[in-house]
């Protein structure tokens, strides 16, 4: 879009749409992975798992 000189604004329009559809995207997995493996670590007794999880968080709210 840029190298066919496209109006900024419609640019920016395009990657506001782009980060929600990877915000939504990230939103499905995270559940996937608490309801599934998350839960497996912990019930197997790795309390890691929450450490790990945090990390997680920290860098998708960043």
């Amino acid at each position: 879009m840029i190298e066919k000189d496209t109006y900024c604004d419609d640019v920016l329009h395009q990657i506001a749409s782009i980060q929600s559809a990877l915000n939504g995207l990230g939103k499905q997995l995270l559940e996937h992975h608490l309801k599934s493996c998350v839960i497996e670590r912990i019930e197997e007794g790795d309390r890691d798992v929450l450490d790990e999880l945090m990390t997680t968080f920290n860098k998708l709210i960043k």
